[in-house]
C-alpha cells in the first residue's frame, strides 16, 4: 500500500503514528488538496475529506464549517502565513500535524517558480508546541525521524542522523 514510489519511510511512520492516536472510525479533515497520502489513509479505512486548494491565511470557511472529529495537516503549516490563526479555527477536538524541522545545515525550502509551495516557516520542535500551546492546544505525544538520502556529501551524511520530520497529536483544551 505505501510501498509503492512514495517518500516510504515519511508515509510509513505518519501512517502508524496516525493509527496509534486515531480510530478510522472518526472523520478526519486533511488540510491540503487531495495527495498521495490521502489514497493511503483511505485505504487504512479512514474516512477522509480535504481542502480545496483555498488559501487558507485569507479563507478558513472549510475549516469552520467541517464537522469532522479530526483535524490532519502533514506538512502544511510551513507553508502558511498565519498557521496561528488556522490552528485557532479548528473545531475538531483532535489533531495530528506533521512539519519538516528546520536544519542548522540547509536553507528553507523555497520555489522559484511556484509562489505556493514556499516554507514560510520551518520550525524547531519546541517553536511548533509553542504555537499549538498558544493556539489552544495540549500536545499528548510527538515522534521525530531522519530523511536520509543516497547522494554524495557533508549534507547527506547529517540528514542520517539528523531528524527532518516531526508530527504530533493534541487535543483541543
Amino acid at each position: 500500500m505505501y510501498e509503492s514510489s512514495y517518500p516510504n519511510k515519511r508515509f510509513k511512520h505518519t501512517i502508524e503514528f496516525l493509527k496509534t492516536h486515531i480510530s478510522n472510525k472518526e472523520p478526519i479533515l486533511d488540510l491540503g488538496v487531495e495527495n498521495p497520502f490521502t489514497k493511503i489513509m483511505i485505504q487504512e479505512g479512514y474516512v477522509v475529506s480535504n481542502t480545496l486548494g483555498e488559501d487558507l491565511d485569507v479563507d478558513t470557511t472549510i475549516i469552520t464549517s467541517s464537522n469532522a472529529d479530526v483535524v490532519t495537516a502533514f506538512e502544511i503549516f510551513e507553508h502558511l502565513l498565519s498557521p496561528f490563526t488556522v490552528l485557532q479555527n479548528i473545531k475538531a477536538q483532535k489533531i495530528v500535524a506533521s512539519v519538516p524541522l528546520k536544519l542548522w545545515f540547509a536553507s528553507a525550502y523555497r520555489s522559484k517558480t511556484d509562489m505556493r509551495d514556499r516554507h514560510y516557516h520551518e520550525f524547531e520542535d519546541w517553536q511548533f508546541d509553542w504555537l499549538l500551546e498558544k493556539a489552544g492546544w495540549k500536545i499528548k505525544a510527538r515522534q521525530k525521524w531522519t530523511n536520509p538520502t543516497k547522494k554524495i556529501g557533508i549534507r547527506p551524511i547529517f540528514r542520517w542522523f539528523t531528524p527532518r520530520y516531526y508530527i504530533v497529536y493534541a487535543e483541543r483544551v
